[in-house]
């Protein structure tokens, strides 16, 4: 017998500034869209406001469903494997706190939580531009550096829950050395994290260091297409970092697509240049996985949340069957 999948489920994506959810029916079509300013250091009130969001969501979807939709969540940081608290959140009211079990008393009804860039990976893996694959990387390039690994549809979270965490690997020496970069502390509590050189934020600091002014990714980008000699030594950095980066995923898990997502994610040139630039970084043989742009965008953080509800849902039914 086959587990009838839920006929509505709520994504909600969480960031510092914002908290937006989306409710979609049995087909993830979209019904209903809302987005609220993130109470920040404030717990009670946080899970307040979730609620009033879910609350609206289950009057869109309607009574006829005869349950309550389930709840997914995307969230920046990780949850201690040990204690479950959340850890590393760029929502101080959330950091150290159990967010799943208060949520659930709250609203009544399971919910799931991913880390926001799984989220994004498993929206991409799921009817996204990796739809059908056997398996897929999601990787981030925004405000941080992070992703997710798919395969066959689900994602998978390791035995900490950080599987993905590439933006976190220590950037190689040679290329520091090569480029004379020096080794920057990282908010995680280590340093020469390759998220520092390779997000967003990191390309304006290769900018700087090799003398330009502060500019975004897409200043930098435009002025290197004008001729800008700085520029142009800048995303010549930047790829051959992240070139490597993506190199050590091909050979650590072999995906059959990288699907880009993040600001970063809008420069051509990375779909143009990064598949030869990762090329020079494996041993002959070895063959380049499509690097594609992503097919929902930022819409993906509250898609694979609600996915993964879905997911804990169906998992549940399983596991209960006889």
């Amino acid at each position: 017998m086959t587990n009838p999948e839920p006929r509505g489920v709520h994504g909600i994506d969480i960031g510092g500034s914002k908290i937006e959810l989306v409710a979609f029916d049995g087909a993830m079509r979209e019904v209903f869209r809302e987005r609220v300013a993130t109470p920040g250091h404030d717990f009670q009130r946080f899970i307040d406001v979730v609620a009033g969001l879910v609350r609206r969501g289950d009057a869109a979807l309607g009574a006829a469903l005869g349950t309550a939709a389930p709840v997914g969540i995307g969230l920046p940081g990780v949850i201690d494997a040990a204690s479950g608290r959340q850890l590393s959140s760029n929502v101080p009211a959330l950091n150290g706190r159990l967010v799943v079990p208060a949520l659930e008393q709250a609203l009544g009804r399971p919910v799931a939580i991913g880390n926001d860039c799984q989220c994004f990976a498993l929206s991409e893996a799921e009817g996204g531009a990796a739809d059908g694959l056997p398996t897929m990387f999601g990787a981030i390039l925004g405000t941080g550096a992070g992703g997710g690994y798919c395969a066959r549809g689900r994602l998978h979270r390791g035995f900490n829950g950080v599987a993905g965490e590439w933006g976190h690997w220590a950037a190689p020496a040679h290329l520091l050395s090569h480029y004379g970069l020096p080794v920057i502390a990282c908010p995680c509590g280590r340093a020469g994290c390759m998220e520092r050189y390779v997000s967003g934020p990191g390309m304006s600091m290769l900018h700087r260091h090799f003398g330009g002014e502060g500019a975004e990714p897409m200043v930098i980008a435009a002025r290197a297409n004008a001729g800008d000699a700085v520029a142009a030594r800048t995303l010549a950095a930047h790829l051959d970092l992240l070139a490597h980066a993506f190199s050590s995923l091909v050979l650590a898990l072999d995906p059959h697509a990288i699907v880009l997502g993040g600001g970063l994610s809008q420069l051509p040139h990375l779909y143009q240049q990064l598949p030869g630039a990762i090329q020079r970084h494996l041993f002959a043989g070895a063959q380049v996985p499509p690097i594609l742009p992503p097919r929902f965008g930022d819409a993906g953080g509250a898609r694979g949340a609600a996915l993964l509800a879905r997911q804990l849902v169906l998992q549940q039914s399983s596991a209960s069957a006889p």
